[in-house]
C-alpha cells in the first residue's frame, strides 16, 4: 500500500507530502483545488510520459515519490529479475528536469519506463473520471471477466505462444513473399551455374593453358633448339661428348708419369657424364614436342571461353570465377530448398496452431464457467445501488482467429428496467448507471487481482443521496481488504472513510498553490458540513454531519 506521497513542482503544487493510512482514505475539496492533480502526478509513477508542460517553475525539476510497504505482495521475483534489491518499503520515484528529460529510480536504482509500469501495475489501480468511457471497450470487457476468470499463469502462457505464432505466421508470409521472386532467381542463376559448370573450370587453368599456347605457338622454334643441341653434342662426326672422350683418353696416357693431370681427367669425366644427361633430355623433350595446329586451336579456344566468362560476369582474375561458381552453386541449392522450407514452415505453423487452439479451448472454458457467478455478482451489487430491475449479461462468443488473448470476443449487455431486453453497454447506461456500474466492476476486479492500492477519483459522479449511501457503503467494504483512496464530493461517501484529507488552493503574490492537509474529527466534521449546506455551514448542517459520521463509525 501507498505509505506516503511527496510532490514538488508540479502543476500548481510547489511542495506537498501525504501520509496515507491503512483502510479507507476520503480526499475532499472544492472544485479546482487540485484534487485530480494529485491523481496526475500519481500517473508519473505508472510510467506516463511528461514534459516540461508539468513544471510549474520552468527552471526547477519536477519531483514525485511515493513509498510502498510491499511486504504483504509476492514482488521479490521483479526486484530479483530486474536487479533491484528488495525492500519491505519500497521508494519509486519520477523526475522531470526543466530541458523535458525524465529519469525513474525504483529503491534509487535508475529503472526504464516499462520496469516502472511492470512495478506499478502491481501496486495501484488509479480510476479516473474519463475511464466510464472504458465500459463499453470490449477489450477492458474482456479483462474485467478474465482478471475473475482465467489464472495469469494460463494466460501468460498462451499470450507468449501466441507471440510465437505470430512471429513464425510473419516468417511464413514473408517466404512465401519471397517465393515467386525466388523461383525466377532460380532459372537465371541454374543458367549460369551449369554455363560454369559445363566449362569445367580448375583452379590454375589458365596460366598453364596460356603457356601451352605459348609452346605450341613456337612449337618448330623450340623442336629446332632441341635437334640443334642433341646433334652438337652426340649426332655429329666432331659432337662435343666424343671429343670429350678424346681428351679423357689422351690426358689418361700421360697421367702415368704426369700425376699433375689426374684432378683435371676426373672433372672432364664428369662434364662428359653431365653432357650425356643434357643429351638424354633433350632426346626425350624433343621426341614430346609436336607441331600440332589442331592442339593449339583447342588451347587458343579454351582461353577465348574462359576470357568470354570474365568479360560476361565482369571479373579480373580468373579464381575470381571459380569463387563465382561456388556461390551460385550454394545459391542454386538454398533456391531450390524453398518449397521445402516452406512446406517444414507451413507444419511449424500447423502444430502451433494445435496446441493454440487447445489453449484458447481452456481460456473459453475459465470464461463460459465464470460467466454465471460474475453476472450474478454485478447484478447483486447494482442491486445494493438502487437499480432495482439490473440485468447484467455476459456474451462469449468465439472469434476465427487467434488474438492475444485466445478465441473469444467479450460483450457486456446491460438493462435498467424491467421487461426491456439488455442490449450492449455503451449503448444503454446513463452517467449515473455507468458510474454504478464501473464501481461493481471495479470491486470485482480488485478482489480478484488482489492490488494493494486503489484510486477512485469521482467513481460517484451522477449520484446522490441513499444511493451514495450505498456506494459509499460498497467502496468502505472493499477497504477492509485493500488500500483505497477516494476523491469525492459526496458527503455521504466522504463520511465512510477511516481517514479524511482537505486539498485546498491557496493564492499569494497573484499565484496559486496546491495543499493537502489531514483532518481532525472536529475540522473533519465542518468539511461534511459544508459538503451538505455550501460554504456557510448551519447548525443542522453541523448535526447532520455528526449524525452521519456517527451511524458510519458504528457501521464500521
Amino acid at each position: 500500500m501507498i505509505r506516503k506521497l511527496y510532490i514538488q513542482n508540479y502543476a500548481i503544487i510547489d511542495e506537498l507530502g501525504i501520509e496515507f493510512k491503512p483502510g479507507l482514505n476520503i480526499i475532499t475539496g472544492e472544485t479546482g483545488a487540485g484534487k485530480s492533480i494529485l491523481l496526475g502526478a500519481l500517473s508519473l509513477i505508472q510510467g506516463q510520459r511528461a514534459d516540461t508542460a508539468v513544471l510549474k517553475h520552468k527552471d526547477k525539476t519536477c519531483v514525485v515519490e511515493v513509498e510502498f510497504d510491499v511486504s504483504d505482495y509476492d514482488l521479490k521475483d521483479f526486484f530479483q529479475s530486474n536487479d533491484i534489491d528488495y525492500e519491505r518499503v519500497t521508494v519509486i520515484r519520477r523526475q522531470i528536469s526543466d530541458s523535458g528529460k525524465s529519469r525513474a529510480f525504483i529503491n534509487e536504482v535508475p529503472v526504464n519506463l516499462n520496469q516502472l509500469k511492470e512495478l506499478s501495475e502491481k501496486l495501484i489501480d488509479i480510476h479516473s473520471q474519463h475511464q466510464n468511457l472504458l465500459l463499453g471497450n470490449p477489450r477492458f470487457q474482456l479483462d474485467v471477466l478474465d482478471a475473475f476468470a482465467v489464472p495469469r499463469e494460463a494466460l501468460a502462457e498462451f499470450r507468449q505462444l501466441f507471440e510465437q505464432y505470430r512471429t513464425l505466421r510473419a516468417e511464413l508470409e514473408r517466404m512465401q513473399a519471397d517465393a515467386d521472386t525466388s523461383k525466377r532467381d532460380f532459372d537465371y542463376l541454374s543458367h549460369q551455374l551449369n554455363e560454369l559448370k559445363a566449362a569445367n573450370l580448375k583452379p590454375g587453368e589458365l596460366e598453364e593453358l596460356e603457356l601451352l599456347q605459348k609452346q605450341l605457338t613456337h612449337s618448330s622454334e623450340i623442336k629446332n633448339a632441341l635437334e640443334f643441341s642433341f646433334n652438337s653434342l652426340n649426332a655429329d662426326e666432331v659432337s662435343i661428348l666424343s671429343k670429350l672422350k678424346e681428351i679423357e683418353s689422351s690426358l689418361k696416357r700421360v697421367e702415368p708419369f704426369f700425376p699433375q693431370v689426374s684432378p683435371l681427367i676426373g672433372r672432364v669425366e664428369s662434364c662428359r657424364i653431365e653432357l650425356k644427361d643434357v643429351t638424354d633430355e633433350l632426346e626425350l623433350q624433343n621426341a614430346r614436342v609436336d607441331v600440332d595446329d589442331d592442339q593449339l586451336t583447342a588451347v587458343s579456344q579454351r582461353i577465348d571461353l574462359i576470357y568470354s566468362l570474365l568479360s560476361k560476369h565482369r571479373l579480373a582474375k580468373f579464381d575470381e570465377l571459380i569463387e563465382l561458381r561456388n556461390q551460385l552453386e550454394g545459391r542454386v541449392t538454398q533456391l531450390s530448398q524453398i518449397d521445402f522450407n516452406l512446406d517444414e514452415k507451413r507444419k511449424a505453423l500447423k502444430q502451433l496452431e494445435l496446441v493454440l487452439n487447445q489453449k484458447a479451448d481452456v481460456l473459453s472454458k475459465y470464461r463460459f464457467n465464470a460467466v454465471p457467478k460474475v453476472e450474478q455478482y454485478i447484478s447483486d451489487l447494482l442491486h445494493q445501488l438502487g437499480i432495482k430491475y439490473a440485468v447484467f449479461k455476459i456474451d462469449v462468443a468465439p472469434s476465427s482467429d487467434f488474438m492475444p488473448w485466445g478465441k473469444d470476443r467479450v460483450t457486456f449487455y446491460f438493462s435498467a428496467n424491467k421487461q426491456i431486453t439488455p442490449q450492449e453497454l455503451s449503448r444503454v447506461a446513463s452517467g449515473g448507471e455507468l458510474s454504478r456500474l464501473m464501481l461493481s466492476l471495479k470491486s470485482l476486479l480488485v478482489k480478484s487481482n488482489g492490488l494493494p492500492t486503489i484510486i477512485f477519483d469521482e467513481i460517484d459522479t451522477g449520484v446522490s443521496g441513499e444511493i451514495a449511501d450505498r456506494m459509499g457503503t460498497i467502496i468502505h467494504d472493499l477497504a477492509k481488504g485493500m488500500q483505497v483512496i477516494n476523491i469525492t464530493h459526496l458527503p455521504q461517501i466522504a463520511a465512510k472513510g477511516d481517514t479524511h484529507f482537505l486539498v485546498y488552493k491557496s493564492v499569494t503574490s497573484n499565484q496559486s498553490s496546491t495543499g493537502i492537509k489531514l483532518l481532525t474529527p472536529d475540522e473533519r466534521v465542518v468539511e461534511i458540513a459544508k459538503m451538505l449546506s455550501g460554504e456557510k455551514v448551519s447548525d443542522a448542517a453541523l448535526l447532520n454531519a455528526r449524525e452521519l459520521l456517527k451511524s458510519n463509525v458504528g457501521s464500521n
